[in-house]
């Protein structure tokens, strides 16, 4: 009897934890359906849900349709030296309070309201015109692709001023108070308006946009030292960017001949380098898993054959490799048939020819790298983004112009790089390539996050020279820069 008593209780102990169960389990079924769980991908993306663009064109859209751009601006009529006084104080307070606070604190972002001529009434003169492919500069290359391809100042400060809820990114937040502030951004798409604007309205407007930026009290504190000034075309703010030439200028080079930037404005240790915006589409894992051991060519080449300055050696490099057996060069530009053109090009070749065209730098860099082909620099002026993160030399072959046009070499050296090492500077390249995708929302480890870790680097130094010039008496040196920059002699290495 006591042991069937046993029995029973034991069955009534089962029945009942099965019972519990059930209904957790129906509760967590339930509450679940009402949550997006997240879920790392092995696209690196932070929420497995999120939808990203990658897209200029898409995310502006998507931007433009839910944005409020009724927000209050920072226009003043005039700030007086009290004010930049009250600035500076509340500024050092605040940095005291984080010196000695143990917590580590991201990149603080102080992110002007401008009015809306400089901001929101540009993206959409863009959105309202980017299908008139028709409308090509002066060398026959499509405005709207040019404009994409330097949209650097349209993703860091969509990122910014996107809500937190919607933020991905922890090396940098938004702040609200500019006495909390590392860094100020200017967000005037410079870009845009040189290129699709009258040329007088638009000098007139880069007038206005630096009185608008030179009159906050941020700025006469700081000299602009602190400011981050996007101007990632070498054509835009020109005709007076020589006034802000102590700001931080987010640049595609820094060319040295004098043709786009003038001795002393640009330099390492103040601006930084960001890459171009890809005109080609990602080559995923799938796709470099089929598209690897197809690649027949062994060099490529698709773009402007004859450029200017620096640029002359593309026509000199074209006369030494044509007739050449596995080399394709072709004369093209970056409109829609010509997208598909380089795309279909790159993923069929090993190496991807990148010489320097009017400037060091060109897309092409990048669009080399999303395709996994392994790109060959010909360009010894050319400096490289996040290249105090990045180490090029993974997944990049460098070769000097000197070298490169000695006859025969070219082909010989490419020829003698190891299928050892093509197979790991492909699998370097997959993994990099995510350093160069700009997106909506901004990803860890993409571009714009790579920008935030850099300016880290930078803010002990903007604060010294920040403080110094502050502190300088009559007499004293009122300048001091270190352009730490050797020049490129780079020589190409087989392993």
């Amino acid at each position: 009897m006591a042991g069937r008593n046993n029995i029973l209780r034991s069955k009534s102990r089962i029945l009942f934890y099965v019972t519990s169960l059930l209904c957790f389990s129906f509760f967590l079924f339930s509450y679940s359906s009402h949550l997006t769980i997240p879920s790392f991908s092995l696209s690196h993306s932070h929420f497995k849900n999120t939808l990203i663009h990658t897209s200029f064109v898409t995310s502006l859209e998507h931007f433009l349709l839910t944005h409020n751009s009724n927000a209050h601006d920072d226009s003043i009529t005039a700030s007086s030296d009290a004010d930049v006084t009250n600035l500076d104080i509340a500024l050092y307070n605040s940095e005291m309070d984080r010196l000695y606070a143990e917590d580590n604190y991201p990149i603080r972002v102080y992110v002007y309201n401008m009015p809306h001529k400089f901001t929101y009434d540009l993206l959409w003169l863009f959105s309202n015109t980017y299908k008139e492919t028709s409308n090509l500069t002066s060398n026959g290359s499509p405005v709207h692709r040019l404009i994409e391809q330097h949209s650097i100042d349209y993703w860091l400060w969509a990122d910014l001023i996107a809500p937190e809820s919607e933020r991905v990114l922890k090396s940098v937040v938004r702040v609200h108070r500019q006495e909390e502030a590392d860094l100020f951004y200017i967000p005037f798409f410079t870009t845009i308006s040189f290129f699709l604007m009258e040329k007088q309205q638009c000098k007139a407007l880069y007038r206005e946009a630096l009185k608008w930026v030179t009159d906050q009290p941020a700025w006469k504190r700081s000299g602009g030292r602190d400011h981050i000034l996007p101007v990632h075309h070498p054509w835009s703010f020109k005709s007076v960017r020589r006034y802000m030439k102590n700001a931080i200028w987010l640049l595609p080079d820094m060319d040295s001949t004098g043709n786009w930037y003038k001795p002393g404005q640009v330099f390492l240790e103040k601006d930084l380098i960001l890459p171009y915006v890809a005109n080609l589409d990602l080559c995923d894992a799938r796709c470099l898993s089929e598209t690897n051991p197809k690649r027949k060519t062994l060099l490529f080449f698709r773009g402007r054959l004859k450029r200017n300055a620096g640029g002359k050696i593309r026509s000199k490099l074209v006369a030494e490799l044509s007739g050449a057996d596995d080399v394709m060069i072709e004369e093209g530009t970056a409109g829609e048939g010509g997208k598909a053109a380089a795309q279909n090009g790159m993923r069929k070749s090993l190496f991807c020819l990148n010489p320097a065209g009017d400037t060091p730098s060109s897309a092409r860099l990048f669009d080399a790298i999303v395709s996994g082909c392994i790109p060959v620099i010909v360009s010894d002026e050319l400096e490289l983004p996040f290249e105090g993160i990045l180490d090029y030399r993974k997944i990049v072959l460098f070769a000097s112009s000197s070298d490169a046009l000695k006859p025969g070499w070219l082909l010989k050296f490419l020829k003698g790089i190891s299928p050892a090492r093509i197979h790991e500077m492909q699998q370097n390249l997959a993994k990099y390539s995510r350093h160069f995708l700009y997106s909506s929302p901004a990803q860890p480890l993409g571009p714009e996050d790579l920008v935030w870790k850099m300016m880290a680097g930078k803010l002990v130094n903007i604060k010294l020279h920040t403080r110094r010039s502050q502190r300088v008496v009559e007499g004293s040196r009122s300048r001091c820069t270190c352009e730490c920059r050797l020049s490129n002699n780079t020589s190409p290495t087989i392993s």
